[in-house]
């Protein structure tokens, strides 16, 4: 049975909108309503918030509506796009307002909105999910939070219903920043372990059981990106993995390897160049992380 967040009565309890009713969006409605938050929903399909309004949540006609009902209004919406449609609807309703936006974009855009909302008297946090709609109300999804540090202080205690949360700071896109990278971390290990999958069946070996294997080798490379990072923070280059003089013999063995069972090879082949360039310029004792001075720059 959930509680109200003030131990009195239920106009004393704080109020809450959400825009947005798809899966995420209604978990989060659902979490604020069933932790004694007035909360007040919209969605553009109306019949969506049904569900939402058994639990206790008032349903808004509009998108203005359930803004000024609320001091804290949370925005869930499918894509950027549909957050712009539905900010123009607000007209001087989220004038004196919290602006949370969960919905997943740049960093630009974050600090785009952030903008949009100072103009129209609006306090502006940006936010990302890190994780799936079950886990809201958890410690097992997480949220990155960035924009007006006094805004997320004074709805800290709200945001943490949601889950684990993190405040990176007044830089509206840092949250985007933070989500962006840490999901471009996963897709980059992911699709290459799915390859080397490729690679271990085509041997006829089980790939469940070398699954178990590398999750187990696995505790090992936190201390190790945690010292590649002070490298590239530095410039101070150790050989990390092996000198490149040593490791560049190794690539050749594991580009052959992969092209003779036809499996891809191109990152292994990217790699190779890198590690040939950098030991033609001088630098081959060095380790891995020394690839970094060969990327390319921004801008």
């Amino acid at each position: 049975m959930a509680t109200s967040t003030t131990g009195g009565s239920a106009d004393a309890a704080p109020r809450v909108s959400v825009l947005g009713l798809g899966d995420m969006g209604s978990a989060i409605a659902r979490t604020f309503a069933e932790r004694g938050y007035r909360t007040t929903v919209w969605n553009r399909t109306a019949g969506k918030a049904a569900p939402l309004a058994e639990a206790g949540a008032a349903v808004a006609a509009t998108a203005a509506e359930a803004t000024q009902a609320s001091p804290l209004v949370v925005v869930c919406l499918l894509d950027t796009a549909a957050v712009e449609q539905v900010l123009a609807s607000l007209g001087d309703a989220v004038e004196g307002r919290v602006l949370v936006n969960l919905t997943s974009g740049s960093p630009a855009q974050a600090r785009g909105h952030a903008r949009w909302a100072g103009e129209h008297g609006a306090d502006y946090i940006d936010g990302k999910i890190m994780g799936d709609p079950p886990y809201v109300g958890t410690p097992n999804i997480m949220f990155p939070f960035s924009g007006s540090r006094e805004a997320f202080q004074a709805h800290e205690a709200a945001l943490k219903e949601l889950g684990t949360i993190a405040y990176h700071g007044e830089d509206a896109g840092a949250a985007a920043v933070e989500f962006m990278a840490q999901v471009a971390v996963g897709y980059e290990l992911l699709i290459g372990f799915l390859h080397t999958l490729r690679l271990v069946r085509a041997e006829g070996v089980d790939a469940e059981e070398f699954t178990g294997r590398v999750a187990a080798s696995m505790a090992g490379y936190p201390p190790l990106l945690e010292s590649m990072a002070k490298a590239v923070k530095t410039g101070e280059y150790g050989p990390d993995l092996g000198s490149l003089n040593v490791q560049a013999a190794l690539m050749d063995d594991m580009i052959s390897h992969r092209e003779s069972l036809g499996v891809e090879a191109v990152r292994m082949r990217e790699v190779k160049r890198l590690m040939d360039r950098r030991i033609a310029d001088g630098h081959g004792d060095q380790g891995f992380s020394s690839l970094f001075e060969l990327l390319p720059p921004r801008g």
